[in-house]
């Protein structure tokens, strides 16, 4: 292995928004040592700090959670721990958190009520006055290879492949047992189990017979569900020790195994011109928490720090010939070992003070060095390092060559400058503590010496000049790797500029479309909301997030009252109640709604009279819609109008046509449950008048090859429709108060945290106005559609992406909107989490 400087032009990251503390009089958040930080894959930031009370000349030791589109929300929790935290860390699924210790403490802590901003203590485990080193939750066996080479490929299965990967612990049926693994400072490892029914089972055991100091480590997976645990006792001279650890459950107990793997001396240790020159390793990890042949190990002195790469190979074993022609070694039958290679190591650098890996699952082999140069521009190959001077490099994870650079205030100097003929300031330089990677490595979160969280952007060219279609192209393919895994997209939205939008959501729905139907009702909610969000960055595409919105609710609504239907026989064919609405509406293109419904077998729509009428907001929202869409139909001309894109969707169509049908019947069982229209004649039926143009205009876009023009007589009599029904006014969208749409201008916002900004709007932000309501004006609940007053004293919840309200506690008992609200206990409509709002949110 060559050594490499890390030099290369400046550029690639620059800062979105630094967020920091109010200075008080009394008591004051200060960074903790060691200071630590997690991100999560729904984009929530968690990090420690010590509240130090001056007149109490005491420290409590605090946990605080973010979500990177509101940092200034942050949800500060007294930890309980009583001595500083060392380590954070997520579950897969973004939503539990666990906290260690140096008392040997661990804490789980789960949202309360599914709250981003609201978190409880739930599980704990303990080694008594022994502090954790390293903390991981167990893995899940669910691991998903990202293909480079393969961006272009119109399949998600070729981008996107399952890996076979074996959880840490089944339970019966094979379904992963959750749980997490910690290592501390004694040498020992322990693994604590939740059991289904809330129960912990724990158990601990030493990594080897002869036990030594553990003052770093860390833990990965292998495919074969074994669990790798690499230590070092801080000395550059010892070895770093690798243990293979195997858990079990026996007889209702925990059980673990551990076994001695071989072990590694760095290389700075053993060049005799750096002998003696790193005393300490300052920092062992893992490539990744599933890439147990891959580590990177970092030695420092007081000023300078070497960082190398290592990579464990099975090599065959050289045997003697005498040996040979005892027994000759046939084919592949020569004896493998084990053993750890170098791969690339730097020349000197600057104290490295922090380290950063990234989270997307790119598989670099040890042979991938060609392949991964090829496609260097990448983000998510590199891994960020921190230096004392203020500085932040991204390297590649495994040449460690330079990708892209970002130089802090205290650090701005000539790229070629060596780092040891720099001159000195006096006084300590801020720099970053704690760093995490976003998990597409789109952005990067550090907090420094002084306690302020700062919110860096790395481009997806890495500062390199790439034509437009390269960014794109890496953009859609991170997007498209959100929307396969379910995680949250923010950090890409940091990239995205406004004459990049319409493109994009081109690309995204063309990708979409290529693939196969399974996966693309999988999907469909998903690109709908990842379409919204893209939109909302654009001022010629703001009015399509309100259709977005709308249409997500549509979906929502049509499988929510679908669902309720009931076969009246129970020994009925294949198809459900809701499948046959649909192919029925489908064959029968009559514009009367009564011969429609005529085909229908209406015992299967009987529902309970209650049920029903609990249903008439949701009910009023869907004829209330076709009403403005009609009336809106003369302008289709002007696509900054909302709803403007419905006109043209079939699909979206043909669900109103059948809810319009569902309605009618229901509306035959219990007349107060139909939506309320206000019309200039008393004889006038409605929802005939409006089912009859509804379909007209379906059946000019139902086909999507073959859309037509609505006819002039369609127009005339969409014309007539205000003078006929009063047109109801359409709530679309709910005040959006997040950071995104302010950071498109490239300057830095500076921001405290506990006070929401008083920002100057951007110009797409400005566009919402039309769309939303303003200040004092009355609120609406988005998802139960019922109004909460222009000053709601009921607690409410809201997204942290679109800003959709919702009442906190559920007004009602009926079964059938219990379903419905159920829906969104965890997620919003637009797979957002919930936060929860003050009384005073008007």
């Amino acid at each position: 292995a060559v050594p490499c400087p890390l030099r290369g032009r400046a550029g690639g990251m620059d800062l979105a928004y630094v967020c920091e503390w109010e200075k008080k009089p009394k008591s004051n958040h200060c960074p903790s040592i060691p200071l630590v930080c997690a991100w999560s894959c729904r984009n929530l930031i968690a990090f420690t700090t010590d509240l130090r009370n001056e007149e109490e000349k005491d420290l409590t030791h605090m946990v605080h959670i973010i979500d990177t589109e509101h940092p200034w929300d942050v949800y500060s929790v007294n930890s309980g721990h009583t001595e500083v935290i060392t380590c954070l860390e997520w579950d897969q699924s973004g939503s539990r958190l666990l906290s260690a210790d140096a008392d040997g403490h661990i804490k789980c802590w789960s949202m309360t009520d599914h709250l981003a901003n609201s978190w409880e203590n739930t599980v704990g485990s303990v080694v008594e006055g022994d502090p954790v080193v390293a903390l991981s939750w167990l893995h899940n066996g669910v691991k998903l290879a990202l293909h480079v080479e393969k961006s272009g490929a119109s399949n998600f299965g070729e981008k996107f492949s399952r890996v076979k990967f074996s959880p840490s612990l089944t339970l019966f049926g094979g379904k992963p047992m959750e749980g997490w693994i910690a290592v501390t400072i004694s040498g020992l490892v322990t693994v604590s189990l939740l059991k289904p029914n809330g129960q912990v089972l724990t158990a601990t055991e030493s990594l080897c017979r002869l036990r030594c100091r553990v003052a770093l480590a860390d833990v990965a997976f292998t495919g074969g569900g074994n669990i790798v645990v690499a230590t070092s006792d801080g000395s550059s001279t010892s070895p770093v020790q690798f243990y293979k650890v195997c858990v079990s459950v026996v007889n209702e107990k925990c059980k673990i195994d551990t076994e001695i793997l071989p072990s590694l001396f760095m290389r700075c240790t053993t060049d005799p011109a750096r002998k003696d020159k790193y005393p300490a390793i300052t920092h062992l990890k893992f490539l990744a928490r599933d890439m147990s042949e891959q580590v990177l190990l970092c030695a420092s002195n007081q000023n300078n720090s070497i960082v190398e790469c290592w990579s464990l190979r099975k090599e065959g074993l050289p045997v003697n010939n005498i040996f040979q022609q005892i027994s000759p070694v046939v084919g592949d039958k020569q004896p493998m070992i084990l053993k750890w290679r170098i791969l690339s190591a730097t020349n000197d650098l600057d104290r490295v003070s922090a380290v950063a890996l990234p989270k997307l699952p790119i598989s670099l082999t040890n042979t991938d060095l060609k392949v991964a140069n090829d496609t260097k521009f990448f983000p998510g190959l590199g891994l960020a390092l921190a230096f004392h001077d203020g500085s932040v490099h991204i390297v590649h994870r495994l040449s460690l060559q330079m990708m892209a650079v970002f130089y802090g205030s205290s650090s701005q100097r000539p790229v070629d400058e060596p780092a040891l003929k720099r001159p000195r300031t006096a006084g300590p330089l801020v720099h970053f503590k704690a760093m995490q990677l976003s998990w597409t490595s789109l952005a990067l979160a550090g907090v420094d010496s002084h306690g302020k969280l700062s919110m860096l952007r790395i481009s997806p060219s890495m500062g390199h000049v790439l034509d437009m279609n390269m960014s794109l192209r890496h953009l859609l393919f991170l997007l498209e790797y959100c929307m396969v895994t379910g995680y949250d997209w923010w950090d890409i939205l940091l990239h995205v500029q406004p004459s990049m939008v319409q493109n994009l959501v081109e690309k995204l729905h063309e990708e979409y479309m290529r693939q196969n139907a399974a996966l693309q009702q999988v999907l469909s909610t998903r690109i709908v909301a990842m379409k919204a969000s893209l939109c909302k960055l654009s001022s010629s595409t703001i009015a399509r997030v309100c259709d977005y919105h709308a249409k997500l609710f549509l979906i929502a609504i049509s499988c929510t009252l679908k669902s309720l239907l009931r076969p009246h026989f129970l020994n009925t064919p294949d198809k459900s109640p809701g499948d046959r609405l649909t192919e029925i509406c489908s064959k029968i293109t009559d514009v009367d709604i009564d011969k429609v419904m005529i085909n229908l077998k209406t015992e299967e729509f009987v529902l309970e009279m209650t049920t029903l009428q609990s249903l008439q907001q949701l009910i009023q929202w869907v004829g209330d819609f076709v009403l403005y869409l009609l009336a809106s139909l003369p302008n289709q001309g002007s696509p900054v109008r909302p709803g403007h894109s419905f006109l043209r969707d079939g699909a979206s169509l043909g669900m109103f046509r059948e809810l319009m049908v569902v309605i009618r019947i229901w509306g035959l069982l219990k007349p107060s449950c139909l939506p309320v229209y206000t019309a200039t004649s008393d004889t006038q039926d409605s929802m005939s008048l409006l089912f009859r143009l509804l379909t007209k205009l379906w059946l000019c876009c139902r086909e999507e090859n073959h859309i037509t023009e609505p006819d002039d007589a369609l127009i005339d009599e969409c014309c007539l429709l205000p003078s006929q029904l009063l047109i109801p006014n359409i709530d679309w969208l709910p005040i959006n108060d997040g950071i995104i749409s302010k950071l498109q201008n490239k300057q830095l916002v500076r921001l405290q945290f506990g006070k929401a900004p008083g920002l100057v709007g951007h110009t797409v932000s400005s566009q919402f106005d039309a769309f939303v309501r303003t200040p004092g004006q009355p609120k609406i609940d988005h998802l139960r559609r019922l109004h909460l007053g222009a000053y709601p004293t009921e607690e409410c919840k809201s997204c942290t992406r679109c800003g959709c309200v919702t009442m906190l506690k559920s007004p009602n008992k009926v079964t059938a909107v219990k379903q419905w609200e159920q829906r969104w206990i965890k997620n919003c409509l637009c797979g957002g989490l919930w936060r929860k709002m003050p009384l005073s949110y008007s």
